[in-house]
């Protein structure tokens, strides 16, 4: 699908996709505020380990040979010397071919799943995100239906049959996602969710670490009372405008409190369910899977957007998927 150009919101870049249960390192996927954001910690990529080099023995001066004497014959390398180099040498080389097969994976899954996301320069803040089906005579490949459109999916807010589905990633310790939740979101909400025109549906990252993955497992039992957008609303009011917020098993038990939950003996006994922890690794999984690489990143019908655009621009993309749902 062909993008307009839009603004590149500052954005929070995305770490290697942890093992489950395991500890990540603070990174990134897409997004980031066009408004004015804090910026973004830098990439974190894993450092490469450089095979060490075996240096070459210095060489040992051979008198120079007289017409009535044999030459020296050349010194002999030891051949466990030279198998140890040879070893070496194949390392290094699988290591820069495995990187770079790799990386065309990564491209070519991206690509094969969406479009590229609209980037543009400052000069067209104002830009509207396109559609796919807006110019077809590029034949732009079409992204993928993501939606559930479960009627018993506990993390989706809005009518079932609505015309468009917001497909949103976020992590919990984002930033940036609190940013867009606290600030667009209600409005989006009031104008598009309440009015049956759109439903929402959220799926979990967890890019930043144990505490990224304690909240989505917390996020995940209050929606299990029905309580999902209520319990995400009182987390993100509470996070900071930069950094990412520590989230303690008791920070989280309080947010269930403000956020209605009723049973909180049932909530704080699911924060250690098993099941709970398969399905947030499994989202997180399937996510990297597909190319996501920061947050929050949205899908909304054909039209994608990776980072915590202003107001306006979500309602272009909404308009324009709406018009194009209902024509």
């Amino acid at each position: 699908m062909s993008e307009t150009e839009q603004p590149e919101p500052d954005a929070e870049p995305t770490p290697e996709e942890p093992a489950a249960g395991a500890s990540t390192t603070e990174a990134s996927t897409t997004g980031a505020s066009t408004t004015a954001a804090p910026d973004a910690p830098a990439a974190e990529t894993p450092e490469t380990e450089a095979a060490e080099t075996e240096a070459p023995a210095p060489e040992t001066a051979t008198p120079a040979a007289s017409e009535s004497t044999t030459p020296a014959p050349a010194p002999v390398r030891d051949p466990a010397d030279e198998l140890r180099s040879r070893l070496r040498f194949a390392h290094i080389l699988n290591a820069v071919l495995g990187a770079g097969i790799a990386a065309l994976l990564v491209t070519v899954i991206v690509l094969a799943l969406r479009p590229p996301v609209a980037t543009a320069p400052s000069s067209a803040p104002e830009s509207a995100p396109t559609s796919a089906a807006e110019s077809p005579a590029e034949e732009a490949p079409r992204v993928p239906d993501l939606s559930r459109r479960d009627p018993a999916d506990p993390l989706a807010i809005g009518a079932v049959d609505a015309p468009v589905v917001i497909v949103e990633w976020l992590d919990y310790r984002c930033p940036y996602c609190a940013q867009f939740t606290n600030e667009t979101m209600p409005t989006i909400v009031a104008e598009y969710v309440e009015a049956g025109l759109v439903r929402w549906e959220f799926n979990d990252v967890v890019f930043f670490g144990d505490d990224s993955l304690a909240a989505a497992i917390a996020a995940r039992a209050a929606a299990a009372q029905g309580l999902y957008h209520e319990y995400l609303a009182v987390l993100f009011a509470a996070a900071p405008t930069s950094g990412h917020p520590d989230l303690p098993r008791e920070t989280l038990i309080a947010f269930a409190e403000q956020a209605g939950v009723p049973d909180l003996d049932a909530f704080v006994a699911a924060l250690d369910d098993p099941e709970i922890l398969a399905a947030v690794m499994a989202s997180h999984e399937r996510a990297v899977g597909m190319g996501v690489q920061s947050v929050p990143t949205f899908v909304i019908g054909q039209t994608v957007l990776q980072g915590a655009y202003p107001l306006d621009t979500f309602r272009q993309a909404l308009d324009t998927e709406l018009a194009a749902a209902q024509g």
